[in-house]
């Protein structure tokens, strides 16, 4: 008998009891579904990631405020210690100072590794425009703003630095915070006065939009404002919350990470050892987007599993089911073996409609899983990219499942002695 017989003898047995042959799928569909799904998640969020990064640039640097725990030394160390000598060395936590004069001067310091500083200060403010108020986030900065961060003022001019230097009540506000001011996309704030915390600030342009960053967050919804305004106005702010730092070129960003490492510790006088005494945090992008990357593929090993467990079940269900259509047709194949079917016949009948159960079963998942994907970016809001390698794993991991659990129940049914299948009742 050939493969083309054994096929429609396969298809006739699996549309003789419709709803089984169904249910028999589910797990197959479920399993492949969520695997394109989940594939097209953590392919889309590491897109988002890389672009985020592209667009800030391959050559920044980040500092921020770190938790320091100064190890107590010398005499101090001695007295603290002293009735017990084994016990571990005392330490005390030291206060973060990431100052304006800091990124001044590692602008100074560094010209032939460093391009640009942006020092910022950040916190929530409420801003009114009339009758109408939002909560946003106001970022206190400098001139270079733009430059480093990669940045575009769409409507109006940037903040001079003559705005800078007097701590001038003026800002540049993001699409975000303009839209929900006036209930109304695409207004453009330039000239108007908002209130920033009860204080009139005059809007002297609008910011490029940039849309959702590597976390998510909305780039758009913020108030950038001179820092000096900020930080003695509005947030009575001695220190910074961040820099931004722009290399002369990626291939200059370790020196660069050393250099302002070394510099900070002299101006801070932070004994070693380094950098576990460090008041400060420093990171490339490139370090920024690893670590985005890593806990994305991780979260993306983790679903992967509860897929391959949910294509697992469905196997075992598709040899469930197998194993129970043996039982049920056992005098059909030993009429068969009695009209000349041989085992190899009956073994590549029942392979064959197991296969084609999962089959059938990963292409309704296929289909799920990509509306599913198309779905997530519409209406969710999610970044998805739908693969087409995954898609074609998917096919033959749903084909394999099938063959590898339908095995058993065939070699069953092949074994079977043509007598004793005949008298089966």
């Amino acid at each position: 008998m050939n493969i083309v017989e054994s096929m429609r003898i396969a298809l006739r047995g699996l549309s003789s009891n419709k709803m089984r042959t169904m249910l028999t799928m589910l797990g197959i569909i479920i399993g492949v579904g969520v695997v394109i799904l989940v594939v097209a998640i953590g392919q889309g969020a590491t897109k988002r990631v890389t672009d985020t990064v592209n667009a800030l640039g391959t050559n920044m640097l980040s500092i921020w405020p770190g938790s320091s725990h100064l190890r107590i030394s010398a005499a101090i160390s001695k007295t603290a210690t002293s009735a017990d000598p084994t016990a571990p060395a005392a330490k005390i936590s030291t206060p973060n100072h990431l100052t304006l004069d800091d990124a001044k001067m590692i602008a100074k310091s560094f010209p032939k590794t460093v391009d640009a500083v942006a020092p910022q200060v950040r916190d929530n403010v409420q801003v009114r425009l009339g009758d109408k108020s939002t909560s946003t986030n106001i970022t206190g900065t400098s001139s270079d703003y733009l430059y480093v961060n990669n940045a575009e003022v769409d409507r109006g001019r940037y903040f001079t630095t003559y705005e800078l230097d007097g701590s001038e009540k003026v800002c540049v506000v993001g699409r975000t915070v303009a839209d929900n001011l006036t209930k109304n996309p695409g207004t453009d704030l330039t000239g108007l006065t908002i209130s920033v915390n009860r204080q009139k600030f005059k809007v002297v342009g609008m910011l490029a939009s940039k849309g959702a960053g590597a976390f998510g967050q909305d780039q758009d919804d913020l108030i950038v404002a001179p820092i000096t305004t900020a930080m003695r106005r509005i947030l009575n702010r001695q220190y910074l919350n961040y820099m931004s730092i722009r290399c002369i070129s990626p291939a200059m960003m370790p020196l660069a990470q050393e250099q302002i490492s070394n510099f900070l510790r002299n101006r801070h006088h932070i004994p070693p050892p380094y950098p576990d005494n460090d008041d400060f945090n420093i990171r490339s992008q490139t370090d920024l987007m690893m670590r985005q990357q890593s806990v994305t593929n991780t979260m993306t090993s983790l679903l992967s599993i509860v897929a391959v467990i949910s294509l697992i079940v469905g196997g075992i269900g598709i040899m469930n089911i197998m194993l129970v259509s043996v039982t049920e047709r056992t005098r059909e194949i030993g009429i068969r073996k009695a009209i000349g079917a041989t085992p190899r016949d009956i073994l590549l009948q029942f392979l064959i409609e197991s296969a084609i159960i999962s089959l059938i079963g990963g292409v309704i998942g296929i289909v799920v899983g990509v509306v599913g994907s198309i779905l997530l970016a519409q209406i969710g809001g999610w970044n998805t990219i739908v693969n087409t390698s995954a898609i074609a794993a998917a096919v033959l991991v749903s084909a394999g499942v099938g063959i590898f659990f339908g095995i058993y129940p065939a070699s069953k049914a092949a074994a079977l002695h043509p007598i004793e299948a005949l008298r089966y009742e």
